[in-house]
């Protein structure tokens, strides 16, 4: 059996990168998974690989179930349409994973103002879009799990795992802010909804994740990156988020690898149902 036998998931960003990881991961799990994102068809990104359809395929060709809704969370009439949508074909919603993000890398005395709202509206107003909607199946059967996915930026230079002050020196302002209001936007929620049985998480990577949209920015060298944490690993933290007691993670704000090993999910040297080899990761 799996730890997601019977739920119905909606993961945001699910063409790529972590998104699509963490919806294969999902469904391998039993989970019935709404991949949602902006990029329906391969191609239909100018510069990026990968589509909702390349992600639904790849998990009904492991034998999963799988729906693909395209999705701009920033617009909240579009989240609604599209969890209405996955709700008439897929059921009620039991996990939600805001994963989409959208990244400018401008400073602010260049950033336009149209880009810095809709940068805004994707990583801040789409999670409180999306939670909001699928709270809506979540508390009247008191029981529910929201992840949502931040990133090491979230802590200013100098102060958390990524202490090159330089490496903030990019444009990165604008996104290390959002990441922060999504993390405190967690601590809150979870504060709300706990005596309704729905948790809500938050994590980070360990290390930056070689996604595609990272390699776009050139923020690491190549996808086989040694200083690079791979997909799965962020794909089995949310996981866990999503399936650990309510009374043990809600309200957590966390990293991938610090998150797996507190809860046993991995062991630095030996691996406990997973294992480190070189900059992969892979299930033993």
């Amino acid at each position: 059996m799996g730890k997601l036998d019977g739920k119905v998931a909606l993961v945001t960003g699910a063409s790529r990168g972590i998104g699509r990881a963490i919806a294969l991961r999902f469904a391998e799990e039993g989970a019935k998974v709404a991949c949602t994102a902006r990029t329906l068809e391969e191609g239909d990104h100018p510069s990026l690989e990968g589509s909702l359809k390349s992600t639904v395929a790849a998990i009904e060709e492991a034998g999963g179930t799988a729906l693909a809704v395209a999705c701009d969370v920033s617009d909240f009439d579009v989240c609604e349409q599209t969890v209405k949508e996955v709700r008439d074909k897929l059921g009620p919603i039991d996990v939600l994973v805001n994963n989409a993000a959208l990244t400018y890398f401008i400073p602010v005395a260049d950033f336009p103002v149209s880009k810095w709202h809709k940068s805004f509206g994707v990583n801040v107003h789409g999670p409180f879009y999306m939670s909001k909607l699928a709270l809506a199946d979540m508390l009247p059967r008191k029981s529910g799990a929201i992840v949502n996915i931040s990133s090491g930026a979230a802590i200013g230079p100098g102060r958390g795992p990524y202490d090159n002050p330089r490496q903030r020196g990019r444009g990165g302002t604008l996104y290390g802010a959002e990441k922060a209001a999504l993390e405190r936007f967690t601590q809150g929620l979870a504060a709300e909804v706990y005596d309704s049985g729905v948790s809500v998480t938050c994590v980070s990577p360990s290390q930056v994740v070689a996604t595609p949209g990272v390699l776009h920015h050139k923020l690491v060298r190549s996808a086989d990156d040694p200083n690079a944490e791979p997909e799965s690993m962020m794909a089995d933290a949310a996981l866990l988020l999503a399936t650990e007691p309510l009374a043990e993670i809600s309200g957590r704000v966390t990293y991938s690898q610090e998150i797996l090993k507190e809860r046993g999910w991995i062991e630095d040297g030996k691996g406990i149902g997973f294992q480190r080899k070189g900059s992969g990761y892979s299930r033993m």
